[in-house]
């Protein structure tokens, strides 16, 4: 057991490493808008599906963490880790001007043991929403040229503690204790095209550190000796979240070089406030079918009322949003000795969202497509099961009619699954 906590250990280590070289993790200016980008509580082999998790706990026989609905716990029968990072390659277009970025971050780390046949308890930390956008709008006021300059950075991460119990042989519930923190940081500046101008800047900082909680349910039952079905619900409350808000409002110039001086003059200073953060209320409904060591399909419909979401008790004026993910799994021959790929699960998925935001009557929608494979690893002694998980998302956000900005991404997720009984009893001859 202990060198498979090194090799874990080890593991964990570079991962951590790659991400702290890469801080930045997101370029959209669609991430100006509510929280950020919500990145939803999903790990890579069901990003490959699509982002369906509602009505999904294990696959042939694999555990996966789904802290997504954590009535997905109770099926977990063998301690499970599950660690990793993602990628993304982002291009922004509007109008006859392109932009491409690349941002790369740890992802997740997550934990479940099982408590005994029908519980198993679980807890990692991972995001919950990325805040990165850089833009400037130039208009003209009288005959000056002012550029209004916009940007954002931080994002909130979310750490959990949820447990969940199978009641009988079909039905399960489960919740998680979420705890979520992080810095959002927002500038906005006015400046002239004048030698000499004096600017104003207004920066807004709010460090968000409370409780929030989410819930679900699963029901499975037997359609045939092979086929399986299962029903399921997942949510999130809408809880308001304790925070600390900062605010300044300055003036300043820039040198010859067009380096950013001194703050002239500080018009207004408020320093840890305290604020508060309301969270969406979320549903989640999903169903699927799987035959026993073969293949899993599954559907997810999601809604979130966003339109209650707000910052100090000031409403950010986002709308409520709903969407929907097909997705589906498949082996071709779990037990081969022959062919290595057709132990390798094949998986694809669909989804499409309309988002909160809504800019001038024009609302964002985002659809993509997904493919995925999970590659299983040898085990020394037939008591441990590994697997590499990989996931590529492509897809679009936005439109270019009205001006607006459309955002292509190419979303790359890398996890590593381990599944073991660590705390078995040895038996001495």
């Amino acid at each position: 057991m202990y060198k498979r906590i090194n090799y874990i250990t080890a593991i964990l280590v570079l991962v951590c490493g790659l991400s702290v070289q890469a801080q930045v993790t997101t370029s959209s200016p669609y991430s100006r808008y509510g929280l950020g980008n919500v990145k939803g509580s999903l790990l890579p082999q069901l990003r490959a599906m699509g982002g369906i998790s509602t009505a999904v706990s294990a696959i042939n026989g694999f555990n996966y963490i789904n802290m997504q609905n954590p009535a997905s716990y109770s099926s977990i029968n063998l301690t499970t880790i599950d660690i990793g990072m993602s990628a993304s390659l982002t291009n922004l277009s509007r109008n006859n001007l392109s932009e491409t970025s690349f941002n790369s971050t740890f992802s997740h780390i997550a934990f479940a043991v099982p408590v005994n046949r029908k519980s198993a308890l679980s807890f990692g930390i991972l995001p919950y929403s990325d805040l990165g956008y850089s833009y400037k709008n130039s208009v003209k006021v009288d005959t000056l040229s002012v550029d209004q300059l916009y940007e954002g950075e931080g994002g909130l991460s979310k750490a959990y503690l949820g447990y969940g119990y199978k009641f009988g042989d079909h039905f399960s519930i489960g919740g998680n204790v979420e705890y979520i923190f992080g810095n959002l940081l927002t500038t906005r500046a006015t400046e002239y095209a004048v030698a000499g101008a004096v600017n104003a800047k207004l920066q807004n900082k709010n460090s968000v550190g409370g409780l929030n909680y989410s819930y679900g349910a699963q029901y499975n039952f037997n359609v045939s000796r092979k086929l399986s079905m299962t029903l399921g619900y997942s949510g999130s409350s809408s809880g308001k979240v304790n925070s600390k808000q900062s605010f300044y409002a300055t003036q300043y110039t820039r040198d010859a070089s067009g380096n950013e001086n001194t703050a002239l003059d500080t018009l207004s200073a408020v320093t840890n406030a305290k604020s508060n953060l309301t969270l969406p209320l979320t549903h989640n409904f999903g169903i699927s079918i799987q035959e026993t060591d073969k293949w899993l399909i599954g559907a997810d419909f999601r809604m979130s009322k966003w339109s209650n979401v707000s910052v100090n008790n000031v409403n950010q004026g986002l709308q409520n949003s709903w969407g929907a993910s097909l997705g589906t799994q498949f082996t071709p021959d779990i037990t081969s000795y022959n062919s290595y790929f057709k132990r390798v699960d094949y998986r694809l998925g669909v989804s499409y969202d309309k988002t909160y935001i809504q800019i001038g009557n024009q609302d964002i929608k985002q659809m993509g497509a997904s493919v995925g494979f999970g590659f299983p690893l040898p085990s020394a002694n037939g008591l441990s099961f590994y697997k590499i998980n990989f996931t590529t998302e492509v897809g679009q956000r936005g439109t270019l009619t009205n001006n607006l900005v459309k955002e292509q991404y190419i979303n790359f997720h890398l996890g590593f699954t381990l599944n073991d009984k660590w705390f078995r009893k040895y038996k001495v001859d």
